[in-house]
């Protein structure tokens, strides 16, 4: 039913930032073959940004591995945790949710997960139940189990609690809460990003406490945003997501800086390692034109998300729009409020929606990056005749039809 061992050891650890501890993980791995049983596998899910892009799909494609190797995996949804939000309080992207809000949440991640998950071979189940049945007396038992020392090793509690910032006691509930749910289901793996490792360390600590064989923590590498950056997310407008189109996902990876290519084919995809070695020694070669291997990379991840046939589309549009320099073959078409059938530059760029505010829109056009009908504009205070209906242009890949409400 399983491989053996060092088969298995090989594709687990691949990609993988951390793991600890892996004599335990051999160990569990053993006992899994003596006994032909399946190791239960865990992932946390945050019912709060239910938008998945390919830096959630670096755990899940480690979950999906297990899968493959015949093991349980187990999708955590923190639905009564996501009742609460934010615990700081300060990050406005997390507010409290409702029970109702978590668990349609809770589904579209399961619904976009399973792209990359076998949906026959995961299990999907929401923390209330567990959590939301402890008495205070069960949480006053679960707090006497940790210390307030080992809570502000936590990077973020640490650099708080010495900068006098507040700390308020339910935030060092939520670390507790999260190992519950390894206590729960008797977890022998969790997996994480790199940011996670103090929550998933807990959640060793808390299951031995209960009695439970701890589980083994795997970390993965944070993946860098479009922008070669920052961490990616929606909210910085760096990301790919699951649900894109096959031209947009096709030519945001064109916008990743090459010293990225790598690591999204390792991360983000699952070429074999014969070939993810390969490209590594083609990257290397000062004869390789960059371009060339990220349009492979473009190809591999449209293909992964939608199909062959329309990375084969999506390629051929992209060499429409910036080889060509045509405007793409479909165009999403809107209405802007025009007396007289003329509006502002800067007017039209905002109600059209291509741009975020009106500063930005100031600044596109200072860069040079607006045009109508193919006519770039320089001036901000130009007024535009879009009666009978304009092409708007912003960047390389921005287009609105515009015609007057």
């Amino acid at each position: 039913m399983f491989p053996p061992l060092n088969e298995q050891l090989d594709i687990i650890t691949r990609g993988t930032a951390e793991i600890i501890r892996v004599e335990d993980l051999e160990r569990k791995i053993n006992a899994s073959l003596h006994s032909n049983t399946p190791l239960k596998i865990k992932l946390g899910c945050d019912p709060s940004r239910p938008d998945l892009h390919l830096g959630h799909s670096v755990v899940l494609r480690k979950l999906r591995q297990f899968q493959d190797l015949g093991h349980q995996a187990i999708l955590i949804v923190g639905d009564f945790t996501g009742m609460i939000g934010d615990p700081s309080g300060r990050n406005r992207t997390r507010p409290p949710l409702s029970l109702k809000e978590t668990r349609a949440n809770g589904q579209s991640y399961f619904e976009q997960a399973t792209k990359i998950l076998s949906s026959t071979k995961v299990q999907m189940l929401y923390n209330s139940e567990w959590l939301g049945t402890m008495s205070f007396a069960d949480v006053t038992a679960l707090a006497s189990k940790y210390t307030v020392a080992r809570m502000l090793e936590r990077d973020d509690f640490e650099r708080r609690y010495k900068a006098g910032e507040p700390i308020s006691m339910h935030e060092f509930l939520y670390p507790l809460a999260q190992a519950m749910d390894s206590v729960a289901i008797r977890s022998d793996v969790e997996l994480g990003g790199t940011d996670q490792k103090f929550n998933l360390l807990v959640g060793r600590d808390i299951q031995r406490e209960y009695g439970v064989d701890p589980q083994v923590t795997i970390t993965m590498p944070i993946l860098v945003g479009t922008d070669g950056v920052e961490k990616m997310s929606k909210s910085l407008d760096n990301s790919i997501g699951f649900n894109e189109p096959p031209r947009e996902i096709f030519g945001k990876t064109m916008r990743i800086p090459d010293a990225l290519i790598y690591d999204y084919f390792l991360l983000a995809t699952d070429i074999p390692a014969g070939e993810l070695a390969a490209t590594k020694l083609e990257l290397a070669d000062p004869a390789t034109n960059p371009s060339t291997v990220k349009r492979r990379l473009a190809r591999t991840l449209v293909t992964l998300y939608h199909s062959a046939g329309d990375a084969v589309n999506a390629e051929r549009e992209f060499n429409r729009m910036f080889r060509e320099k045509e405007s793409p073959e479909e165009i999403q078409e809107t209405t802007v409020n025009a007396p007289e059938g003329r509006i502002g530059i800067i007017q039209l760029l905002a109600e059209a929606g291509l741009v975020p505010s009106r500063n930005e829109a100031r600044r596109m056009v200072e860069q040079g990056a607006v045009s109508v009908d193919g006519v770039r504009i320089a001036d901000q205070n130009a007024a535009i005749d879009i009666t009978a209906g304009v092409v708007v242009r912003v960047g390389k890949r921005g287009f609105r039809r515009v015609r007057p409400a």
